[in-house]
Formats: structure tokens, sequence, C-alpha cells
């Protein structure tokens, strides 16, 4: 079994309806579901037959033959254990008049005995009350019944009618649960990307900081494990020419297709685009398995060939939508109809959110790299230029409407994560496999078509094992935090000094108990609070605040974003497990 968190997404406070809305699922829903349903249903009965055809195979002519022989032998061990003989009818018939003359007289005598103990006044006296004609009795006018000796009840058909019932229970339910899905404007969401028991789905948490309260508001499942998340405010399959916007997040999974969710809508079952291969069966996704043209085979026993599972044709890379895993996505919030997303399939492509779902790509982008591309990301102060990373050990920089043109290097060892420096536009940070992370300056980059090691601006030898997570905090210039397969989180800070060299601290370290970290990453609203997850599938809040390490070195910058560093105690707040709140209590 499978339980970790692969991935953990901010949502800025305000960005959230204060009233979410309740899934209602009519009968279109249904029937586009009930489609959905079939045709995995289809794909299962096919992988079954085939399996079945396999095992029957194996058993051979021997097999065959030993199930006959069972089922002709089956009646007669049957009748052997039960005891059955066979006796002539007559004797039959003979013990069977015998046993219904016996029971009629045990009867006759139970009755004589009980007659005979209520009239010598025995404790169980039951023939006063005459319980045999009780229910043949008239009530003569007298009101019976478990409410008979209630006088002047009144009943109302209505509840409208009663002046006692000043609102009905159904609305007195809705706004109760109105109350509890209720999000205020000082509420943080995150929204997790979540593996459990091989169960996966996305979980809406929200986050109070005043109250240092973390709990889940609602979740969404979803077919397949999500490897990438990314928040937006863009409501696709619209133009948005008003300005329309909305609370979404787009999931990548180990499937082709990216799905956009709506976080506004509770409970819901189905995503409100799917930027993947064409659809079928009004509107839905093809599965891959469906897509693979699998030809079924049925078992046949007569048959004593071996059958085969047919070969799976090659999966070849198109410029219309992925055929592999989804491993990144970035949300350009300069031209918000755009989303870019980067694939196992070793190519990008690039997505206009306004045409209606199940549009091809607007642009991929094919030669940038020669193994998976693990990271994309838009430039924030530049919404044109993207950055990528791949396991082939190289960093691209390029214009999207000039790929050809753009620039790169060979860094030391596979890429895991690309994050642009905020107080930098043409510097971004490059986290690796080997513990290693790197700073570059995009323009001291080489222009040559094969990437070739470069100059970085600094090395940081940050964990012993890779570095899975990298983020940098855009209220704190210099403060970045790292998060690796050792267990461990841990900030740093840069500091630039004379003649343009910078010398880089570890500020503070720490092991918060969630495996190895997937993710951690700053919140957007508070300049010290971080999220962190990871492969033990829970989430921890930590308000690094609260360490005197951070408090030192960034002391004066907390001051003059007015944080309170007078905060004590161990700044982490978890989700409360039902189990350990019981035993508090206790």
């Amino acid at each position: 079994m499978t339980s970790l968190i692969s991935a953990v997404g901010w949502i800025p406070r305000g960005a959230a309806a204060a009233h979410p809305t309740k899934y209602t699922v009519d009968e279109a829903e249904l029937e586009r579901v009930g489609a959905l349903a079939r045709i995995r249903l289809e794909d299962a009965q096919m992988e079954l037959e085939l399996a079945r055809a396999e095992e029957g195979d194996g058993m051979g002519d021997e097999g065959d033959e030993e199930a006959e022989r069972e089922q002709e032998d089956e009646p007669e061990d049957a009748e052997a254990e039960a005891g059955w003989e066979d006796e002539p009818a007559e004797d039959g018939d003979a013990d069977m008049e015998d046993a219904t003359a016996a029971a009629a007289a045990m009867a006759k005598s139970i009755k004589s005995q009980g007659a005979a103990g209520a009239g010598a006044g025995g404790d169980d006296d039951l023939a006063a009350y005459n319980l045999d004609d009780y229910d043949e009795e008239e009530s003569k006018g007298v009101a019976m019944g478990a409410f008979s000796n209630i006088k002047g009840l009144t009943y109302y058909g209505d509840n409208k009618d009663d002046p006692f019932v000043t609102m009905e229970a159904k609305q007195e339910d809705e706004e109760l649960e109105r109350e509890e899905l209720e999000i205020y404007p000082t509420d943080n969401l995150l929204v997790v990307a979540k593996t459990e028991d091989d169960v996966s789905q996305l979980e809406v948490y929200v986050y109070d900081e005043s109250e240092e309260n973390l709990y889940v508001h609602h979740d969404l499942l979803l077919p397949a494990m999500p490897l990438c998340l990314e928040w937006l405010d863009f409501c696709p399959g619209r133009t948005n020419e008003e300005g329309q916007k909305g609370n979404f997040v787009a999931v990548g999974t180990l499937d082709p297709e990216i799905e956009i969710w709506s976080l506004d809508v509770v409970d819901g079952i189905y995503p409100d685009a799917i930027l993947g291969p064409p659809p079928a069966d009004g509107g839905l996704p093809i599965p891959s398995s469906i897509s693979e043209s699998v030809t079924p085979v049925v078992a046949n026993s007569s048959s004593k060939k071996k059958k085969k599972k047919p070969k799976k044709p090659k999966i070849v890379a198109n410029a219309e939508y992925h055929v592999d895993s989804i491993l990144s996505l970035s949300w350009n919030r300069s031209h918000r109809n755009l989303l870019a997303s980067s694939s196992a399939d070793k190519t990008i492509k690039l997505w206009d959110l306004s045409l209606p779902t199940s549009s091809p790509a607007l642009r991929s982008f094919d030669s940038l790299h020669s193994d998976k591309i693990q990271s994309v990301q838009w430039n924030p102060k530049e919404p044109t230029v993207l950055l990528s990373g791949s396991w082939d050990g190289s960093v691209r920089v390029f214009d999207s409407r000039a790929p050809d043109s753009g620039v790169g290097v060979k860094v030391m060892s596979d890429v895991e994560c690309l994050k642009w420096d905020p107080w930098e536009p043409a510097g971004f940070l490059v986290s690796m496999e080997n513990g290693t992370v790197q700073a570059y300056d995009s323009r001291m980059l080489s222009s040559a078509k094969t990437t070739a090691p470069g100059k970085s601006l600094w090395t940081l030898a940050a964990h012993d094992s890779s570095v899975s997570s990298l983020d940098i905090n855009t209220k704190i210039k210099g403060c970045i935090v790292t998060g690796g397969t050792d267990n461990l989180v841990k900030v740093w800070n840069v500091d630039e000094q004379k003649a343009g060299k910078r010398s880089i601290s570890l500020v503070t370290a720490r092991d918060l108990g969630v495996g190895k970290v997937f993710s951690a990453s700053f919140c957007p609203d508070d300049a010290t609070t971080l999220a962190v997850a990871g492969s033990k599938a829970n989430l921890q809040i930590w308000d690094t605040a609260t360490n005197p390490g951070v408090r030192t070195v960034f002391g004066d910058r907390l001051k003059a974003l007015g944080k309170d560093l007078e905060k004590q105690g161990s700044g982490i707040v978890g989700l409360v497990d039902d189990d350990e709140e019981s035993a508090e209590e206790d």
C-alpha cells in the first residue's frame, strides 16, 4: 500500500468563495458518469477474461477431466452425507402418520395442562385477560391506542400551520451546513495531493493562523495518483472578458490527462475541464487502456492453444496531447489563460484555458530535452519566458514565441526542482538529485543548442540525498527553504556582500515527522509560515518565527514587515487525529 502526499499548494486569502456550493447531481451528470463507469467496467472485464484464459490453458486436459469426475460424483456423495437411503414408499408414509399423531397428542396435553393451571390460580394466570379473543373485541366508542389518554392534542398536517415550528428541519440543516463550510477572509486554504491505501484524492485544508487551527474542509476523489498541483483563478472554457475570477486547481497525475477542479464546489465528482486525449461517449476522456486499442480475447474451453495477451503499441508523442505522466504545471499570472505542462513524454505543452475542454494544446515543444522533463516554470517578470529542467541534467531558458533561440546549461545531476528568483528577474535556482542547489543567471548561459556546463553564481551542498523540494521567500530577501529525502527541512540565508560575493549560511534544520519531504513552500500571505508534507501522508504547518535562529538572522527584516517575534512554542500545527483528541479528553 502507498501512502504519501506528493504535492501541496497554497491558496491566497480571499481567493476562495466565502460559502462554497454543494454539488448537485442531475440526470445529465448521472448519464455522463454512468458512461464513464461502463468504459472502465468493459476494460476490467477484458483484463479478467484474459487472465482466466491464461489460467485455463495452464490447467490442461487433466484439469477438465478431473472437474467432470467431481461433478459426476457430487450427487452421490451429497446423498450419502445426508443419510438418505432407498426405502419403500409404504414405510415412509407410515412413519409420517405416526409422527403427526404424536405431535397432535403432545399439543392437546400442553393445552389441557395450561387450562388446569389457570383454574388452580397459578402464577401464570392469563385466562382472565381473554387474550385469545383480544383482536375481536370492539372499542364501543372508547378511544384506543398508545395516545388514547391524551386530551386536547392538536395535529398539524404541515409544519407551516404549526405556530410553534418557526423553522423547517431541512432549513435548519442547511443553515448549519452553511456555517460549517463558511470560509473567513482571514483563513488560508491549502490543497493537498494525497494517496493513501491506493486511493488518490485532493484534500482542501483550512488554516486559521490566529487560532492555530488546521482541518480538512472537503475532499475530491481522483482517478489516478497525483504528481503535481497548480492553483489558478481563471475559469476554464470561458473568455473571461469581464475579468471574472474563480478558485481552481490543475492536477497532473500518472495518466496523461490534466484535470482542472473547482475548489469552491464541495463533493464534486467530475472536473470542470480535462486537457488530454480526444473525448468519447459524450465528452468523456478516453482511458489510456482503451486508447491503446487492445483487442479482447475470450476464453474458449474447447481451445487448447496458449492465449497470449496482445502487446501494447508503442506510445508516440504528438503535438496535441501528452501521452505519459504529467510531472509539472505552471500557470501564467500575466496571461491568465495560459497553462504550461511538462511530461515524462519529453515534451512541454502550452494550453489555452479559454478554449473548450479537451481542445488540443496550443503549442508543443518537443526537442528541448532528451529525457523526462521534471519541471517547467513561467518567469514572473517576463511572462513569455519559460524555464525547464530534465532528467538528462540540462536546464533550458527560452521564449515561448521562439523556442529555438533559447539558452541552456548542463548541471551536475538530474533536475528535481526549479524556481525563478523573485528578487532577480534573470536569476533562478536548481535543486538536484545529488543533494546540491545551484544558482544561475540566465543572461550568462550559452546559446548553443547542445547544452554545456556553465558557471553558477553559487553552489550549495544542501542535503545528503535528493533535494526534492525548493522554495524562495517572496517577502524576506535571501530566505530560501529546501526539503530532502533525508527527512529534513532546512532554512537558509543568502547574503550579498561586497564585490558581488555571496555567503550562504544554514539558519535552522528540522525533522517534522513527515518522512521524506516532497513539498515545502512558504505561505503567500505570511512571511514565516511553511507548509511541509511527505512520504508519511501527513501535513505540518511550521511558523519558523518561533525558531531562535530565524529571529536572530531575519529579525530586522521581520520587524520591517510587522511580524510578531514574541511568539513562543514549537510553532508546529498539524491535523488533530480523532483518536488523539478523545485520548486527551479522557
